[in-house]
């Protein structure tokens, strides 16, 4: 297995995934070439909790403008992870 903070690369929070919190699911932007069995690891070797469910989506780039320039930002790979019940990660307590 990868290491953790190889497959995890940051957590989202907004007002979305603020609401996803209180039924204990948290999103995560993760690495494109990771699948749900390694997205689980990192999570449950990085925070010490109990995954029961991850849900990966592929998110597209968008067309960005700058005066009469335009470019595409990069696709990347969004991970919504379920925990057991009572169970909360400390990062998003604040």
């Amino acid at each position: 297995m990868r290491n953790p903070h190889d497959v995890l690369i940051k957590p989202i929070v907004t007002e979305k995934s603020s609401a996803l919190m209180s039924e204990g699911k948290y999103s995560f932007k993760v690495d494109r070439a990771a699948n749900k069995i390694e997205i689980k690891y990192a999570v449950e070797t990085a925070f010490k909790v109990d995954v029961t469910d991850v849900r990966t989506m592929n998110m597209p780039g968008k067309v960005k403008r700058q005066g009469r320039t335009s470019g595409l930002t990069p696709e990347w790979k969004k991970a919504i992870v379920t925990l057991k019940p009572g169970q909360r990660l400390p990062i998003f307590d604040e």
